[in-house]
């Protein structure tokens, strides 16, 4: 059987999602760009060797239209030769391109494949391809009357487990407390490249992580998805998500090189880590956000492995309440979980995030000396992905 391995990951810093944001004056395929080019310098492989690139984007319009994959391809300097196609699983769209590279990788068809994702919303504002159109259709709303957007259903997933505004507070200052530890200690420094902008300024940190953040400053914020209207259609619900216990708008790009392990061998490469199992579910519409638990019981046994064989878990952090209900559906210690901190504090460029999850996992993995690694992150429209790595001494 033809082994998947991971070559390389690195990710860009993550900007504020909005105008005059770190990042912001920067063009998506630019900002891709430079991800992969990063790539490519870091590995030392020929680029005229990558068979594809296979790139995830949410908000495919505008800026972040017509097949960015090919653009960045060709703004990174990769030959024409090379091609791209850019795809949608929502949230989870740069980890199903690591999916299908490696799919791509083991099935023969190539050896060696780029997997990326860019997201930028602060040009492409999130729900900018929806604007002027139903995406539902009649037919999905015949069956799914009375879907609802993912801050509601946040809330949903906080009250089917029943977890209080204080558990979602705590969770979300502990992922600021991570992420700036994290940063302080130098322990990002290998996984992130610095942005030169236009202006000759550079980026080099995330931009969205609060040292400092505590519960009390969180519970001053109010519940940000409760209006009269959404009260009278969910009277029930105690409104505990906020602004500071969801993933911010946020801008950035990632890049993974995937090979076969007899090219990585061929070529002289020494490949972090390889690709154990992927699985990708679907799950109830409505709630959306519940995807992450029959995806990582599923993951675990294509893989033969269970949870307590796993070191590190990266889930994202969509919403406080999605990892917290995570964590107690499966019975896991937060100890292991998201240990550099989550997108609330690193920031969710959607498109992005599913490679950059990767990049953190390799990181963790390798400083902790832990063995095996699992990611999963929720989807709209009710699905997720998940994916196990070994790390490779």
């Amino acid at each position: 059987m033809i082994e998947a391995v991971v070559v390389d990951a690195v990710r860009t810093p993550v900007g504020r999602g909005k105008v005059g944001g770190a990042l912001s004056s920067v063009h998506p395929v630019d900002l891709h760009a430079l991800a992969i080019s990063s790539l490519m310098e870091r590995t030392g492989v020929d680029p005229a060797l990558i068979d594809d690139v296979i790139s995830g984007v949410v908000g495919q319009v505008g800026e972040q239209s017509s097949n960015g994959a090919r653009w960045a391809a060709l703004a990174a300097g990769l030959p024409e030769t090379v091609p791209g196609v850019t795809i949608d699983r929502q949230c989870g769209s740069s980890q199903q391109a690591i999916h299908f590279a490696a799919q791509a990788v083991t099935a023969g068809e190539a050896d060696l494949v780029i997997a990326s994702g860019v997201e930028m919303m602060s040009r492409v504002p999130i729900g900018s391809q929806t604007i002027g159109g139903d995406p539902h259709g009649p037919l999905v709303a015949a069956r799914y009357p009375g879907l609802v957007p993912q801050g509601i259903s946040a809330e949903l997933v906080a009250e089917r487990w029943n977890l209080s505004r204080i558990e979602l507070d705590d969770f979300s200052a502990l992922s600021h407390e991570r992420a700036a530890a994290a940063w302080s200690e130098g322990r990002f420094v290998d996984e992130v490249v610095q942005v030169t902008k236009a202006d000759g300024a550079m980026v080099a940190t995330d931009e969205t992580v609060r040292a400092g953040t505590t519960r009390q400053a969180l519970a001053a914020l109010p519940a940000a998805f409760r209006t009269p209207e959404t009260e009278k259609a969910h009277p029930d619900i105690e409104w505990r998500v906020t602004a500071g216990n969801s993933s911010p708008l946020t801008d950035g790009a990632a890049a993974v090189l995937i090979a076969s392990r007899e090219a990585a061998d061929r070529m002289g490469l020494r490949p972090r880590a390889r690709v154990v199992a992927q699985k990708v579910v679907g799950s109830d519409p409505h709630i959306m956000l519940t995807g992450v638990m029959p995806a990582t019981r599923n993951v675990l046994d294509r893989a033969g492995l269970r949870l307590d064989d796993i070191d590190a878990f990266e889930v994202n952090e969509a919403f406080a309440s999605v990892v917290l209900a995570w964590a107690k559906d499966l019975g896991v210690s937060l100890d292991r979980v998201n240990q550099l901190g989550g997108a609330i504090a690193l920031g969710h460029p959607l498109g992005a995030s599913g490679a950059r999850l990767l990049t953190t996992l390799l990181t963790t993995l390798e400083q902790t000396g832990g063995r095996f690694g699992l990611q999963t992150m929720c989807e709209a429209g009710g699905m997720a992905n998940g994916l196990i790595l070994e790390r490779l001494p």
